[in-house]
Formats: C-alpha cells, structure tokens, sequence
C-alpha cells in the first residue's frame, strides 16, 4: 500500500508530465514558427508521448485504491533562440525527469512498495531511450551548425516520426 507520501509525490509526477507535454507543445509551436515543420512534428509527437506517460501514472495511481489529484501548470518556456536551444532545453528537461523519476523510484524502494517499483522500471527503462533521443539529434545539431541543408535533412528526417498510442491503463 503506497504511504501518503509516495501518493503525494506520484501525483506530482503527473502533473509535472503534463507539463512536460505542454512544454513540448511550446516547442512544437516554435519551431511551427521556424517553418521546420518536421521538429514542430517531433515535439508534437513527444507532447503526446508525454501525455501517455501521465496517464499510465493516472491510471497506476487509481488502481492501486488512491486519489489523483491534478494541480494547476506552470507556463512552460516559449522563447527560444534556435532550434539547437529548444533541444538543449529539452534534453535538460528530459535529464530533469529522470532524476524526479529515480526520486519516486527510491521512495518507493524505501517503503518496500514492490508493486510502485515494479511499475516505475517501466519509467526508468523509458528515460534511457529518452535521453538518448535528445542527446543524438542535440549532437547532431551541433554537428550541422549553419549547414542550412544540413537542417533540412534533418528536419525532413523528424517529420516521419509518429506516436503509436498504447494502452494507457495498462500497468506495465
């Protein structure tokens, strides 16, 4: 049975995950602004990842006899200098999940809640592939520099991604 604690901080994640869809959604609309519609696409698919991420948690949350409870949002950063900055930002973000993902995870260790920590592997496994992501296509972009054709390519390569909705509900 999760203590108060642990229904606290698990709440705060999800609110902290609609947030991160919502900051990703800000870096969508710049790029949109940029005319690099295919990282406008990008983040759009990873406000929906995001989206995804706070529902499992939602759901996690409930099914375990607990209360959600959904707080307001801070406004997410909007302004950018380039797109190499929004994924600077966007990977410190991601690197800031994981640390609030690892926090959830110790308490959850702490407080022997197996069932908790069984669900959050699923989270940490998660974090690895997104940190990765940002950190490639951050390399990449410094890389390309002021390569205009370079950008392209790149943005063109972004354009194909998709999100392929799982079952929210489902615990693992």
């Amino acid at each position: 049975m999760m203590s108060e604690n642990l229904v606290a901080e698990m709440n705060k994640q999800i609110n902290f995950e609609f947030y991160s869809s919502n900051l990703y959604l800000a870096m969508a609309a710049y790029c949109a602004a940029e005319d690099l519609d295919g990282f406008a696409n990008f983040f759009t698919v990873q406000a929906q990842e995001e989206n995804f991420h706070a529902m499992k948690i939602f759901h996690f949350v409930n099914a375990t006899g607990n209360r959600v409870l959904i707080g307001g949002l801070e406004a997410p950063q909007n302004e950018f200098t380039s797109v190499e900055d929004v994924f600077r930002a966007a990977y410190e973000h991601e690197q800031q999940v994981t640390k609030r993902i690892y926090y959830l995870a110790d308490i959850a260790s702490q407080e022997r809640e197996h069932a908790t920590s069984s669900f959050l592997n699923w989270f940490i496994d998660e974090q690895i592939e997104e940190e990765a992501t940002f950190s490639s296509i951050l390399k990449k972009l410094e890389r390309i520099g002021a390569d205009g054709n370079a950008l392209y390519m790149l943005d063109d390569e972004l354009g194909k991604r998709t999100f392929e909705p799982q079952d929210a509900t489902t615990l693992k």
